[in-house]
Protein backbone atom coordinates (compact mmCIF):
# COMPACT_ATOMS: atom_id res chain seq x y z
CA UNK A 1 0.00 0.00 0.00
CA UNK A 2 1.47 3.48 -1.03
CA UNK A 3 1.95 6.45 1.66
CA UNK A 4 -0.78 8.13 0.66
CA UNK A 5 -3.39 5.08 0.50
CA UNK A 6 -2.34 4.16 3.92
CA UNK A 7 -2.70 7.16 5.59
CA UNK A 8 -5.98 7.88 3.91
CA UNK A 9 -6.81 4.37 5.29
CA UNK A 10 -5.89 5.80 8.65
CA UNK A 11 -7.55 8.88 8.77
CA UNK A 12 -10.92 7.28 7.45
CA UNK A 13 -10.46 4.42 10.71
CA UNK A 14 -9.93 7.28 12.84
CA UNK A 15 -12.54 9.25 12.12
CA UNK A 16 -14.53 5.84 12.70
CA UNK A 17 -13.05 5.13 16.18
CA UNK A 18 -13.42 9.33 16.69
CA UNK A 19 -16.95 8.74 16.63
CA UNK A 20 -17.48 5.65 18.76
CA UNK A 21 -15.36 7.83 21.33
CA UNK A 22 -17.11 10.94 20.93
CA UNK A 23 -20.68 9.55 21.98
CA UNK A 24 -18.28 8.11 25.07
CA UNK A 25 -17.73 11.35 26.27
CA UNK A 26 -21.06 12.90 25.76
CA UNK A 27 -22.26 9.49 27.75
CA UNK A 28 -19.85 10.32 30.16
CA UNK A 29 -20.43 13.94 30.23
CA UNK A 30 -24.15 13.03 31.53
CA UNK A 31 -22.89 10.66 34.08
CA UNK A 32 -20.61 13.78 35.84
CA UNK A 33 -23.91 16.46 36.07
CA UNK A 34 -26.28 13.29 38.11
CA UNK A 35 -24.24 13.84 41.20
CA UNK A 36 -25.33 17.74 41.09
CA UNK A 37 -29.15 15.76 41.58
CA UNK A 38 -27.90 15.56 45.33
CA UNK A 39 -27.76 19.27 45.80
CA UNK A 40 -31.24 19.01 46.54
CA UNK A 41 -30.81 17.51 50.12
CA UNK A 42 -27.20 18.91 50.51
CA UNK A 43 -27.39 22.64 49.35
CA UNK A 44 -24.20 23.52 51.64
CA UNK A 45 -22.01 21.61 48.93
CA UNK A 46 -22.67 23.73 46.28
CA UNK A 47 -18.99 25.05 46.21
CA UNK A 48 -18.77 21.84 44.32
CA UNK A 49 -20.89 22.06 41.77
CA UNK A 50 -18.23 24.50 39.24
CA UNK A 51 -16.03 21.08 39.35
CA UNK A 52 -18.92 18.67 38.02
CA UNK A 53 -19.97 21.27 35.24
CA UNK A 54 -16.57 22.15 34.12
CA UNK A 55 -15.68 18.18 33.28
CA UNK A 56 -18.75 17.52 31.83
CA UNK A 57 -18.41 20.78 29.58
CA UNK A 58 -15.03 19.34 28.55
CA UNK A 59 -16.38 15.63 27.90
CA UNK A 60 -19.29 17.17 25.85
CA UNK A 61 -17.40 19.84 23.76
CA UNK A 62 -15.18 16.88 23.07
CA UNK A 63 -17.69 14.38 22.31
CA UNK A 64 -19.14 16.84 20.17
CA UNK A 65 -16.44 17.42 17.84
CA UNK A 66 -15.35 13.99 17.68
CA UNK A 67 -18.72 12.81 16.23
CA UNK A 68 -18.27 15.26 13.65
CA UNK A 69 -15.25 13.51 12.19
CA UNK A 70 -16.78 10.96 10.75
CA UNK A 71 -18.30 11.61 7.68
CA UNK A 72 -21.66 9.83 6.52
CA UNK A 73 -20.76 7.83 3.82
CA UNK A 74 -17.60 6.17 6.28
CA UNK A 75 -19.76 4.75 8.70
CA UNK A 76 -18.05 1.42 9.10
CA UNK A 77 -17.96 -1.36 11.87
CA UNK A 78 -15.46 -1.15 14.68
CA UNK A 79 -12.97 -4.01 14.68
CA UNK A 80 -11.46 -5.78 17.97
CA UNK A 81 -8.10 -3.71 17.49
CA UNK A 82 -9.97 -0.48 17.07
CA UNK A 83 -12.44 -1.07 19.74
CA UNK A 84 -9.86 -1.23 21.88
CA UNK A 85 -8.40 1.89 21.08
CA UNK A 86 -11.58 3.35 21.90
CA UNK A 87 -11.92 1.60 25.30
CA UNK A 88 -8.33 2.30 26.23
CA UNK A 89 -8.69 6.28 25.22
CA UNK A 90 -12.18 6.44 26.78
CA UNK A 91 -11.16 4.96 30.10
CA UNK A 92 -8.52 7.31 30.88
CA UNK A 93 -10.16 10.68 29.51
CA UNK A 94 -13.08 9.52 32.00
CA UNK A 95 -10.66 9.12 35.03
CA UNK A 96 -8.04 11.98 33.98
CA UNK A 97 -11.51 14.45 33.54
CA UNK A 98 -13.56 12.34 36.40
CA UNK A 99 -10.76 13.76 39.37
CA UNK A 100 -11.79 17.46 38.91
CA UNK A 101 -14.24 17.23 41.31
CA UNK A 102 -11.22 15.34 44.09
CA UNK A 103 -8.91 17.78 42.76
CA UNK A 104 -11.23 21.04 43.02
CA UNK A 105 -12.12 19.27 46.57
CA UNK A 106 -8.12 19.91 48.08
CA UNK A 107 -6.61 16.04 46.96
CA UNK A 108 -3.88 16.35 44.89
CA UNK A 109 -3.39 15.03 41.61
CA UNK A 110 -2.08 12.14 42.37
CA UNK A 111 -4.42 11.16 45.39
CA UNK A 112 -7.41 12.33 42.75
CA UNK A 113 -6.15 10.12 39.83
CA UNK A 114 -6.20 7.63 42.36
CA UNK A 115 -9.30 8.00 43.65
CA UNK A 116 -11.25 8.52 40.08
CA UNK A 117 -9.44 4.88 38.60
CA UNK A 118 -10.50 2.61 42.34
CA UNK A 119 -14.24 4.34 41.19
CA UNK A 120 -13.66 3.27 38.02
CA UNK A 121 -12.46 -0.29 38.21
CA UNK A 122 -14.57 -0.92 40.96
CA UNK A 123 -11.45 -1.24 43.47
CA UNK A 124 -12.32 0.46 46.68
CA UNK A 125 -9.22 1.39 48.02
CA UNK A 126 -9.45 4.65 49.20
CA UNK A 127 -7.32 8.31 49.82
CA UNK A 128 -10.81 9.71 51.06
CA UNK A 129 -11.38 10.30 55.01
CA UNK A 130 -15.21 9.25 54.21
CA UNK A 131 -15.59 11.06 57.91
CA UNK A 132 -14.99 14.59 56.64
CA UNK A 133 -15.99 13.95 53.08
CA UNK A 134 -18.89 16.30 51.37
CA UNK A 135 -22.04 13.62 50.28
CA UNK A 136 -21.66 14.74 47.16
CA UNK A 137 -17.99 13.47 46.53
CA UNK A 138 -19.54 10.34 48.31
CA UNK A 139 -22.41 9.57 45.92
CA UNK A 140 -20.24 10.36 42.86
CA UNK A 141 -17.40 7.84 43.70
CA UNK A 142 -20.10 5.25 44.53
CA UNK A 143 -21.75 6.64 40.94
CA UNK A 144 -18.49 5.47 39.48
CA UNK A 145 -18.29 2.29 40.90
CA UNK A 146 -21.53 1.36 39.30
CA UNK A 147 -20.92 3.23 35.86
CA UNK A 148 -17.36 1.46 35.90
CA UNK A 149 -19.20 -2.09 36.85
CA UNK A 150 -21.24 -2.22 33.82
CA UNK A 151 -18.99 -0.57 31.42
CA UNK A 152 -18.61 2.05 29.22
CA UNK A 153 -19.17 0.16 26.58
CA UNK A 154 -22.37 -1.57 27.53
CA UNK A 155 -24.04 1.43 28.24
CA UNK A 156 -22.98 2.64 25.07
CA UNK A 157 -24.22 -0.10 23.25
CA UNK A 158 -27.41 -0.42 25.03
CA UNK A 159 -28.12 2.64 24.22
CA UNK A 160 -26.92 3.16 20.24
CA UNK A 161 -26.64 1.36 17.47
CA UNK A 162 -23.09 1.06 17.04
CA UNK A 163 -21.71 -0.40 14.20
CA UNK A 164 -19.11 -2.74 15.00
CA UNK A 165 -20.72 -3.10 18.78
CA UNK A 166 -19.33 -7.41 19.08
CA UNK A 167 -15.83 -5.50 18.69
CA UNK A 168 -16.34 -3.17 21.68
CA UNK A 169 -17.47 -4.96 23.84
CA UNK A 170 -15.50 -7.73 23.28
CA UNK A 171 -12.64 -5.25 23.98
CA UNK A 172 -13.81 -3.72 27.44
CA UNK A 173 -14.10 -8.32 27.99
CA UNK A 174 -17.97 -8.36 27.30
CA UNK A 175 -17.33 -11.85 25.43
CA UNK A 176 -20.72 -13.84 25.91
CA UNK A 177 -24.03 -12.41 24.61
CA UNK A 178 -27.28 -13.12 26.51
CA UNK A 179 -28.76 -13.31 23.03
CA UNK A 180 -27.50 -13.25 19.39
CA UNK A 181 -28.13 -9.33 18.47
CA UNK A 182 -25.66 -7.00 20.38
CA UNK A 183 -27.44 -4.22 21.39
CA UNK A 184 -30.36 -6.64 22.41
CA UNK A 185 -28.34 -8.07 24.66
CA UNK A 186 -26.51 -4.81 26.17
CA UNK A 187 -30.22 -3.94 27.11
CA UNK A 188 -30.72 -6.94 28.72
CA UNK A 189 -28.02 -7.30 30.80
CA UNK A 190 -28.40 -3.26 31.65
CA UNK A 191 -32.05 -4.28 33.01
CA UNK A 192 -30.53 -6.65 35.02
CA UNK A 193 -28.00 -4.50 36.51
CA UNK A 194 -30.58 -2.43 37.02
CA UNK A 195 -32.91 -4.47 38.87
CA UNK A 196 -30.73 -5.91 41.02
CA UNK A 197 -29.83 -2.21 41.99
CA UNK A 198 -33.51 -1.45 43.05
CA UNK A 199 -34.04 -4.40 44.97
CA UNK A 200 -30.95 -4.02 46.66
CA UNK A 201 -31.62 -0.42 47.74
CA UNK A 202 -35.22 -1.35 49.23
CA UNK A 203 -33.77 -4.43 51.02
CA UNK A 204 -30.87 -2.58 52.31
CA UNK A 205 -33.23 0.22 53.16
CA UNK A 206 -35.81 -2.14 54.88
CA UNK A 207 -32.92 -3.55 56.58
CA UNK A 208 -32.39 -0.17 59.12
CA UNK A 209 -30.23 1.43 56.32
CA UNK A 210 -30.61 5.28 55.37
CA UNK A 211 -31.64 5.98 52.32
CA UNK A 212 -28.24 7.58 51.41
CA UNK A 213 -26.37 4.30 52.75
CA UNK A 214 -28.84 2.08 51.15
CA UNK A 215 -27.90 3.93 47.97
CA UNK A 216 -24.34 3.89 48.23
CA UNK A 217 -23.75 0.39 49.06
CA UNK A 218 -26.53 -0.70 46.76
CA UNK A 219 -24.49 0.92 43.97
CA UNK A 220 -21.31 -0.41 45.65
CA UNK A 221 -21.77 -4.07 46.38
CA UNK A 222 -23.74 -5.19 43.10
CA UNK A 223 -20.73 -3.40 41.28
CA UNK A 224 -18.10 -5.45 43.39
CA UNK A 225 -16.87 -2.22 44.10
CA UNK A 226 -16.52 -1.91 47.73
CA UNK A 227 -16.53 2.01 48.45
CA UNK A 228 -18.27 2.65 52.06
CA UNK A 229 -19.91 5.97 53.32
CA UNK A 230 -18.75 5.24 56.72
CA UNK A 231 -14.96 4.44 58.35
CA UNK A 232 -15.70 1.71 60.42
CA UNK A 233 -16.31 -2.11 59.36
CA UNK A 234 -19.90 -2.72 58.50
CA UNK A 235 -20.28 -4.65 61.88
CA UNK A 236 -20.30 -1.83 64.02
CA UNK A 237 -22.91 0.14 62.12
CA UNK A 238 -25.33 -2.18 59.51
CA UNK A 239 -27.33 -5.08 61.27
CA UNK A 240 -27.52 -8.64 60.11
CA UNK A 241 -30.02 -8.55 58.27
CA UNK A 242 -28.23 -5.40 55.57
CA UNK A 243 -24.86 -7.36 55.82
CA UNK A 244 -26.98 -10.54 54.03
CA UNK A 245 -28.21 -8.30 51.61
CA UNK A 246 -24.85 -7.02 50.75
CA UNK A 247 -23.88 -10.66 50.65
CA UNK A 248 -26.74 -11.55 48.17
CA UNK A 249 -25.95 -8.05 46.49
CA UNK A 250 -22.27 -9.51 45.76
CA UNK A 251 -22.78 -12.74 45.02
CA UNK A 252 -24.86 -11.52 41.63
CA UNK A 253 -22.23 -8.98 41.36
CA UNK A 254 -19.84 -11.85 40.43
CA UNK A 255 -22.17 -13.75 38.90
CA UNK A 256 -21.75 -13.96 34.76
CA UNK A 257 -24.51 -12.51 33.97
CA UNK A 258 -25.52 -15.47 31.15
CA UNK A 259 -25.62 -17.17 33.89
CA UNK A 260 -28.16 -15.10 35.73
CA UNK A 261 -30.11 -14.75 32.43
CA UNK A 262 -30.69 -18.53 32.04
CA UNK A 263 -31.62 -18.95 35.34
CA UNK A 264 -34.03 -16.02 35.47
CA UNK A 265 -35.40 -18.25 31.90
CA UNK A 266 -35.85 -20.92 34.27
CA UNK A 267 -33.64 -22.79 32.50
CA UNK A 268 -32.07 -25.02 35.73
CA UNK A 269 -30.59 -27.52 34.48
CA UNK A 270 -28.24 -25.19 32.22
CA UNK A 271 -27.46 -23.46 34.87
CA UNK A 272 -26.37 -26.13 37.05
CA UNK A 273 -23.82 -27.48 34.09
CA UNK A 274 -21.87 -24.53 34.03
CA UNK A 275 -18.77 -25.26 35.34
CA UNK A 276 -17.68 -21.75 36.92
CA UNK A 277 -21.05 -21.63 38.95
CA UNK A 278 -20.15 -25.16 40.77
CA UNK A 279 -16.34 -24.19 41.10
CA UNK A 280 -17.87 -20.80 42.81
CA UNK A 281 -19.52 -23.05 45.25
CA UNK A 282 -16.62 -25.38 46.14
CA UNK A 283 -14.24 -22.63 46.47
CA UNK A 284 -16.29 -20.48 48.92
CA UNK A 285 -17.24 -23.75 50.61
CA UNK A 286 -13.63 -24.93 50.96
CA UNK A 287 -12.33 -21.29 51.89
CA UNK A 288 -15.19 -20.84 54.80
CA UNK A 289 -14.64 -24.22 55.70
CA UNK A 290 -10.48 -23.34 56.42
CA UNK A 291 -11.47 -19.70 57.76
CA UNK A 292 -14.25 -21.96 60.34
CA UNK A 293 -11.35 -24.60 61.17
CA UNK A 294 -8.68 -21.94 61.96
CA UNK A 295 -11.56 -19.56 63.80
CA UNK A 296 -13.04 -21.91 65.79
CA UNK A 297 -10.88 -22.25 68.36
CA UNK A 298 -11.02 -18.45 69.34
CA UNK A 299 -14.49 -18.53 69.01
CA UNK A 300 -17.37 -18.35 72.38
CA UNK A 301 -19.98 -20.80 71.88
CA UNK A 302 -22.78 -17.77 71.80
CA UNK A 303 -20.80 -15.80 69.08
CA UNK A 304 -20.72 -18.74 66.88
CA UNK A 305 -23.16 -17.87 64.26
CA UNK A 306 -22.27 -14.16 64.29
CA UNK A 307 -18.71 -15.69 63.61
CA UNK A 308 -20.06 -17.78 61.14
CA UNK A 309 -21.96 -15.25 59.26
CA UNK A 310 -18.64 -12.79 59.17
CA UNK A 311 -16.44 -15.29 58.29
CA UNK A 312 -18.49 -15.85 55.17
CA UNK A 313 -18.79 -12.13 54.28
CA UNK A 314 -15.79 -11.73 54.77
CA UNK A 315 -15.06 -14.75 52.12
CA UNK A 316 -17.61 -13.50 49.74
CA UNK A 317 -15.95 -9.77 49.76
CA UNK A 318 -12.63 -11.48 48.83
CA UNK A 319 -13.63 -13.68 45.76
CA UNK A 320 -16.68 -11.48 44.62
CA UNK A 321 -13.42 -8.80 44.42
CA UNK A 322 -15.74 -6.13 46.49
CA UNK A 323 -13.57 -5.27 49.34
CA UNK A 324 -16.25 -4.72 51.95
CA UNK A 325 -14.78 -5.11 55.08
CA UNK A 326 -16.23 -5.84 58.35
CA UNK A 327 -14.12 -7.12 60.91
CA UNK A 328 -10.27 -5.87 60.89
CA UNK A 329 -8.31 -7.92 58.91
CA UNK A 330 -5.54 -6.47 60.31
CA UNK A 331 -5.91 -7.96 63.03
CA UNK A 332 -5.83 -11.66 61.57
CA UNK A 333 -2.93 -13.48 61.16
CA UNK A 334 -0.73 -14.80 58.10
CA UNK A 335 -3.35 -17.56 57.78
CA UNK A 336 -6.17 -15.12 57.10
CA UNK A 337 -4.12 -13.14 54.78
CA UNK A 338 -2.70 -16.08 52.42
CA UNK A 339 -6.49 -17.22 52.41
CA UNK A 340 -8.20 -13.68 51.28
CA UNK A 341 -4.73 -13.44 49.01
CA UNK A 342 -5.69 -16.50 47.00
CA UNK A 343 -9.92 -15.97 46.76
CA UNK A 344 -8.10 -12.45 45.62
CA UNK A 345 -6.14 -13.80 42.81
CA UNK A 346 -8.96 -16.07 41.71
CA UNK A 347 -11.94 -13.54 41.39
CA UNK A 348 -15.27 -13.63 39.91
CA UNK A 349 -16.84 -14.84 37.37
CA UNK A 350 -16.39 -14.40 33.40
CA UNK A 351 -18.63 -11.78 32.06
CA UNK A 352 -19.46 -10.41 35.69
CA UNK A 353 -18.94 -7.43 37.46
CA UNK A 354 -15.89 -8.81 39.23
CA UNK A 355 -12.01 -8.43 38.79
CA UNK A 356 -9.09 -10.91 39.21
CA UNK A 357 -7.94 -13.88 37.04
CA UNK A 358 -11.65 -15.02 36.50
CA UNK A 359 -12.90 -18.48 37.90
CA UNK A 360 -14.11 -19.20 34.16
CA UNK A 361 -9.62 -19.28 33.31
CA UNK A 362 -8.89 -21.46 36.52
CA UNK A 363 -11.86 -23.73 35.70
CA UNK A 364 -10.03 -24.03 32.07
CA UNK A 365 -7.21 -24.95 33.67
CA UNK A 366 -8.16 -27.07 36.10
CA UNK A 367 -9.84 -29.45 33.06
CA UNK A 368 -6.64 -29.30 31.24
CA UNK A 369 -4.84 -30.66 34.07
CA UNK A 370 -7.76 -33.06 34.55
CA UNK A 371 -7.25 -34.40 30.62
CA UNK A 372 -4.03 -34.65 30.98
CA UNK A 373 -4.12 -37.09 33.68
CA UNK A 374 -6.70 -39.02 31.99
CA UNK A 375 -4.72 -39.86 28.86
CA UNK A 376 -1.62 -40.51 31.14
CA UNK A 377 -4.23 -43.33 32.95
CA UNK A 378 -5.69 -44.52 29.29
CA UNK A 379 -4.38 -46.10 26.63
CA UNK A 380 -3.13 -43.60 23.64
CA UNK A 381 -5.93 -44.78 20.94
CA UNK A 382 -8.40 -43.86 23.48
CA UNK A 383 -9.91 -39.83 23.21
CA UNK A 384 -11.38 -38.06 25.92
CA UNK A 385 -12.42 -34.61 25.41
CA UNK A 386 -13.41 -32.10 28.28
CA UNK A 387 -16.71 -30.12 28.04
CA UNK A 388 -17.42 -26.83 28.66
CA UNK A 389 -20.89 -25.41 28.87
CA UNK A 390 -21.95 -21.95 28.25
CA UNK A 391 -25.90 -21.42 29.10
CA UNK A 392 -27.34 -24.04 27.00
CA UNK A 393 -24.23 -24.65 24.39
CA UNK A 394 -21.58 -27.02 25.20
CA UNK A 395 -17.84 -26.80 23.44
CA UNK A 396 -14.84 -28.97 23.86
CA UNK A 397 -11.68 -28.15 25.22
CA UNK A 398 -9.68 -27.07 23.16
CA UNK A 399 -5.71 -26.34 23.17
CA UNK A 400 -5.75 -22.87 21.96
CA UNK A 401 -8.08 -22.06 24.50
CA UNK A 402 -5.85 -23.16 27.52
CA UNK A 403 -3.07 -21.80 26.08
CA UNK A 404 -4.75 -18.46 26.22
CA UNK A 405 -6.04 -19.05 30.09
CA UNK A 406 -2.99 -20.17 31.06
CA UNK A 407 -0.72 -16.96 29.38
CA UNK A 408 -3.14 -14.91 31.19
CA UNK A 409 -2.69 -16.22 34.23
CA UNK A 410 1.02 -16.48 34.13
CA UNK A 411 1.02 -12.93 33.08
CA UNK A 412 -1.04 -11.59 35.93
CA UNK A 413 0.89 -13.27 38.32
CA UNK A 414 3.97 -12.16 37.01
CA UNK A 415 2.33 -8.71 37.49
CA UNK A 416 1.60 -9.44 40.61
CA UNK A 417 4.86 -10.22 41.94
CA UNK A 418 6.83 -7.34 40.62
CA UNK A 419 3.95 -5.19 41.15
CA UNK A 420 4.58 -6.37 45.15
CA UNK A 421 8.30 -6.12 44.65
CA UNK A 422 7.98 -2.46 43.87
CA UNK A 423 5.82 -2.02 47.12
CA UNK A 424 8.44 -3.64 49.40
CA UNK A 425 10.86 -1.37 47.70
CA UNK A 426 9.08 1.82 49.66
CA UNK A 427 9.60 -0.14 52.90
CA UNK A 428 6.69 -2.00 53.39
CA UNK A 429 6.68 -5.78 54.46
CA UNK A 430 6.61 -8.83 52.00
CA UNK A 431 3.17 -10.45 53.33
CA UNK A 432 1.36 -6.89 53.28
CA UNK A 433 2.90 -6.19 49.94
CA UNK A 434 1.55 -9.28 48.53
CA UNK A 435 -1.61 -8.62 50.44
CA UNK A 436 -2.47 -4.72 48.97
CA UNK A 437 -1.19 -5.54 45.48
CA UNK A 438 -3.28 -8.73 44.92
CA UNK A 439 -5.98 -6.42 46.21
CA UNK A 440 -5.17 -3.25 43.45
CA UNK A 441 -4.36 -5.59 40.64
CA UNK A 442 -7.80 -7.82 41.30
CA UNK A 443 -9.67 -4.49 42.02
CA UNK A 444 -10.77 -5.74 44.91
CA UNK A 445 -10.28 -2.74 47.23
CA UNK A 446 -9.19 -4.85 50.75
CA UNK A 447 -6.27 -3.13 52.58
CA UNK A 448 -4.01 -3.94 55.91
CA UNK A 449 -3.36 -0.25 55.99
CA UNK A 450 -0.44 0.67 52.77
CA UNK A 451 -2.80 2.61 50.95
CA UNK A 452 -3.79 5.74 52.90
CA UNK A 453 -3.34 9.61 51.54
CA UNK A 454 0.42 10.18 53.67
CA UNK A 455 1.59 7.12 51.12
CA UNK A 456 4.34 8.96 48.37
CA UNK A 457 2.99 9.46 44.81
CA UNK A 458 4.92 7.48 43.16
CA UNK A 459 2.76 4.30 45.14
CA UNK A 460 -0.28 6.07 44.28
CA UNK A 461 0.67 5.87 39.99
CA UNK A 462 2.23 2.43 40.47
CA UNK A 463 -1.26 1.32 41.97
CA UNK A 464 -3.19 3.36 39.58
CA UNK A 465 -1.81 1.73 36.61
CA UNK A 466 -2.15 -1.99 38.75
CA UNK A 467 -5.52 -1.37 38.91
CA UNK A 468 -6.37 -0.18 35.30
CA UNK A 469 -4.39 -3.72 34.09
CA UNK A 470 -6.82 -5.89 36.16
CA UNK A 471 -10.12 -3.65 34.92
CA UNK A 472 -9.19 -3.93 31.31
CA UNK A 473 -7.48 -7.39 31.64
CA UNK A 474 -3.81 -6.32 30.14
CA UNK A 475 -3.99 -7.23 26.61
CA UNK A 476 -6.79 -4.50 25.99
CA UNK A 477 -4.66 -1.89 27.62
CA UNK A 478 -1.50 -3.07 25.70
CA UNK A 479 -2.70 -3.68 22.44
CA UNK A 480 -5.13 -0.35 22.58
CA UNK A 481 -1.57 1.50 23.45
CA UNK A 482 0.82 -0.12 20.97
CA UNK A 483 -1.58 0.29 18.30
CA UNK A 484 -1.96 4.26 19.32
CA UNK A 485 1.80 4.28 19.11
CA UNK A 486 2.45 2.64 15.93
CA UNK A 487 -0.47 4.72 13.87
CA UNK A 488 -0.62 8.04 15.50
CA UNK A 489 3.18 8.89 14.28
CA UNK A 490 1.98 8.20 10.64
CA UNK A 491 -0.75 10.26 10.88
CA UNK A 492 1.04 13.27 11.85
CA UNK A 493 4.12 12.86 10.08
CA UNK A 494 4.61 15.57 6.68
CA UNK A 495 3.35 13.27 3.56
CA UNK A 496 7.22 13.89 2.33
CA UNK A 497 9.01 12.86 5.57
CA UNK A 498 6.36 9.82 6.74
CA UNK A 499 8.40 6.38 6.17
CA UNK A 500 6.72 3.39 4.22
CA UNK A 501 4.85 1.15 6.66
Amino acid sequence: MSDDRYREHLRRRYRVIGRALGFLFLLNALLMLLPLILLIWTPQEWWLAPAFVLAAGILALAGWLLRRTEREQERLPLSLAEGSVVVVLAWLSAISVGALPFCWAGLSVSQAFFETTSGWTTTGLSVVDVTSCPALLLFYRSLLQLAGGAGLAILLVSLLAIRGSAGLNAAEGHNEQLVPQVRHSARLVIRLYGGYVVVGLLGLKLAGMSWFDAVNHAFCALSTGGFSTHAAPLAQWASPAAQTILILLMLLGMTNFLTAYTLLCGRWHAVWRNGELRLAVVLLGMALFALCWHEMPRWQINDSLEQFRISLFQIVSALSTTGFVITDIEAGDNFCWLLLILLMLVGGGNGSTAGGIKQQRLLVLLKSVKQLLWQFSHPPHEVHEEILWTGDQKRPLTLVEVSRAGSYVLLYLATWLAGSLVLTAYGHDMARSLFEFASTLGTVGLSLGLTNPDVPPGQLWLQSAGMLLGRLEFLVLFWGLTRLAKEILPLLTPRNNRPRP
